[in-house]
């Protein structure tokens, strides 16, 4: 047995051997259940490819975000060199993210496809901006009636490119308050897609949909394919329409193709991903392909994949697995019933402290949970108790505006025609508002957006003294551009000044600004760079925002969303109650109420040692169509029925009212109040 392969259990080396040494085998998916070695096997796969003789340069690994690739390829490598330990370790040259991919193949393409090989992207507050302007231009923001934001229109284009559905199934099923607007939005929708056209940039949902137009043309599509003999695809459930289309046009018979997932983890239909996918994929072939499930989990006891199961297993559709482990453990998950909100914050502080002192960090111990409100009452509670915690979420750091004023100066000098990142960019000098940003912008227009013309426009009294710098500096960066990280530095130079006029703590920003220039040096090319980011933008703080850096330990808060793909020692999971898990805006289908059931699933399945289910019987309800805010009396969750609860052990906190009454069922004296109402139409 090769050495490499005896660290696998047999389901996970079926996976990885299959159809080797064949040079492009017959469509797999692998199942891959919760903490059952889904990277280790990808990984494992990727290098088994490469030692039985896959050119390197012919394997494409697409993944979600650009730590996956890195930490996959990084894996594969070291197998490989440890396989062969006197041959070097060839580079994998195709591995990222669907829209890094994306990126690649239309720069090589560009030509063919209309764009110019400059192209810059967007982000999602950019292309937002770009969204509003039009929005304003069109008339559209003075109309008597209310109409869209600008979030909500690229929520609402995002998904109809995504989903690859009408716009008028999207507004009848996700924003029906906005089917009224229906042709507004497609005038709207044109004069973006033609702006964005007319500046040479792209947004992020853009990528896809241009690769998938570029693999609609025959010669193109060969093109792309013949570069392809493996591909590879992680997290396959998280997909989208567009993604799988372009998957299928890649390798219309299967050959070659790879996908790992969990239908059982599909949690991110907002996002316009569809279980359906995954659910589907095996019956897109013919013959149909092979199906390998990995249900050994390394993850977490017995008891707490008792549970698991047992809350999965009454979904209506999916791939038979039954997660299972050789972690025992006496102790099964805890369903606790509180008074109220308060009760319940009082109740998982208690629990947090008296675990770490059984020696279990703070870092080791997460609460989760729908929707980020919800830890309100917990986070008073915490601060009453000088617990120290971090909140997933929050300002990026890219969303940082010295940040973006940094990137936005990189931006247009990369793409001359790029106007919003010109237009903030001239806002930064003294004295320049947005009409005389506009102007600048217009003459720089009819000299051909050539940097060389900007010196002659006439700018604002209070802004002579920084224009000659700027358009030095801009001239510099288009015609005579270095390495990344000094040209970084050199728009700090210059921005310097301007960061200390503009905001407070300059210091504090100025170090972010430091990191940028540091973090450029990963990077060959400046293109590379303001594209990387982009696409996988960087946190605040690695992940964490507003992480308490003065305390070496502190508690983890995350919405169950952000919560996928970690693990923890303990965790603690708010309000599973009806109206919250599942939420009451997500039960308007089957569909719906299936993926909040997967969504309990997946932050039940982050747990190793101790799972917590907090129900309070009564929670305060925000913004109740006709009543306001109130209290609510709360029935227990759907998906913990009584048939599976002798896999929890039952706990109260507080003053808990029967069972029954939980359940919004009173207890006291009966009154016919049928009778009454019909009296009153008597």
């Amino acid at each position: 047995m090769r050495t490499y392969l005896s660290e696998l259990n047999p389901a996970q080396r079926a996976a990885v051997e299959y159809g080797c040494p064949a040079s492009a085998a017959a469509p797999l998916l692998i199942i891959a259940g919760a903490g059952s070695g889904k990277t280790k096997a990808l990984a494992h796969r990727v290098a088994h490819l490469l030692l039985h003789g896959a050119d390197p340069e012919r394997v494409l690994l697409l993944t979600f975000t650009r730590r996956a690739a890195h930490e996959m390829t990084r894996r594969a490598r070291h197998i490989c060199a440890e396989a062969h330990s006197t041959t070097p370790a060839r580079q994998l040259h195709w591995t990222g993210t669907f829209h890094s991919i994306a990126n690649r193949l239309l720069r090589l393409h560009a030509p063919s496809v209309g764009l110019s090989p400059s192209f810059t992207v967007l982000d999602r507050g950019d292309a937002e901006d770009l969204l509003n302007l039009l929005r304003d231009e069109l008339g559209f923001s003075r109309l008597s009636a209310r109409f869209p934001k600008k979030t909500t229109c690229m929520a609402i284009y995002s998904q109809v490119v995504n989903a690859q559905r009408p716009l008028d199934d999207i507004l009848s099923a996700l924003f029906p308050w906005c089917v009224r607007w229906g042709d507004e939005l497609r005038r709207l929708f044109e004069a973006y897609v033609t702006a964005k056209q007319e500046r040479s940039v792209l947004d992020y949902d853009d990528l896809l949909l241009y690769w998938h137009q570029l693999m609609k043309e025959p010669s193109l599509a060969a093109s792309v394919r013949r570069r392809f003999e493996h591909v590879l695809v992680d997290e396959y459930q998280d997909t989208n329409s567009l993604q799988a289309e372009i998957l299928l046009a890649l390798r219309p018979d299967g050959n070659g193709l790879t996908v790992v997932g969990d239908d059982a983890q599909a949690i991110y239909s907002f996002r316009a991903a569809t279980v359906r996918n995954i659910l589907d994929f095996p019956g897109r072939f013919e013959p149909p392909a092979t199906v390998i499930s990995l249900e050994q989990n390394y993850r977490s006891t017995v008891p707490i994949l008792d549970a698991c199961n047992a809350v999965i297993g009454l979904s209506s559709e999916g791939f038979p697995k039954r997660l299972f482990s050789d972690r025992h453990s006496e102790q099964r998950p805890l369903l606790v019933t509180a008074e109220d909100e308060a009760t319940q914050a009082e109740y998982i502080a208690e629990r947090v402290l008296e675990h770490r002192e059984m020696g279990i960090a703070l870092k080791r111990q997460a609460v989760l949970m729908r929707v980020g409100h919800h830890s309100d009452q917990l986070e008073l509670e915490l601060g009453r108790r000088n617990i120290p915690f971090v909140k997933y979420g929050g300002l990026k750091f890219l969303e940082a505006a010295h940040v973006k004023d940094l990137l936005a100066v990189l931006r247009w000098a990369e793409n001359p025609r790029d106007a919003l990142a010109a237009f903030r960019v001239l806002q930064l000098l003294p004295g320049v508002g947005p009409r005389q940003a506009r102007a600048a912008m217009d003459h720089f227009g009819r000299h051909g957006f050539d940097f060389t013309s900007l010196s002659a426009f006439r700018t604002p009294v209070a802004a002579r003294a920084d224009w000659p710098g700027l358009c030095a500096l801009l001239r510099q960066l288009h015609h005579h551009a270095g390495a990344c990280p000094a040209q970084v530095g050199l728009v700090r130079a210059w921005y310097g000044p301007h960061l200390e006029r503009l905001y407070e703590s300059a210091e504090m920003r100025g170090g972010d600004l430091e990191q940028l220039e540091q973090i450029a040096a990963a990077y060959p090319s400046r293109e590379r760079f303001l594209t990387e980011l982009t696409l996988d933008p960087l946190g605040a703080s690695g992940d964490e925002a507003g992480v308490p850096h003065l305390d070496d330990d502190y508690l983890i808060l995350s919405t169950i969303h952000s919560a996928k793909g970690q693990e923890w020692d303990v965790v603690f999971v708010l309000n599973v109650v009806d109206g919250c898990i599942p939420s009451d805006m997500a039960t308007g289908s089957a569909a719906q109420i299936e993926e909040e059931r997967r969504l309990l699933y997946v932050a039940m399945t982050r747990a190793r040692e101790h799972l917590y289910l907090v129900q309070p019987q009564r929670f305060f309800a925000r913004e109740q169509h006709r009543f306001g805010d109130r209290h609510l009396y709360g029935p227990h969750s759907r998906f913990l029925p009584d048939s599976i609860l002798h896999h929890f052990e039952r706990r109260t906190h507080g003053r808990v009212r029967p069972a029954d009454a939980s359940d919004a069922f009173d207890t006291g004296s009966s009154v016919d109040v049928g009778a009454r109402v019909r009296a009153l139409w008597s």
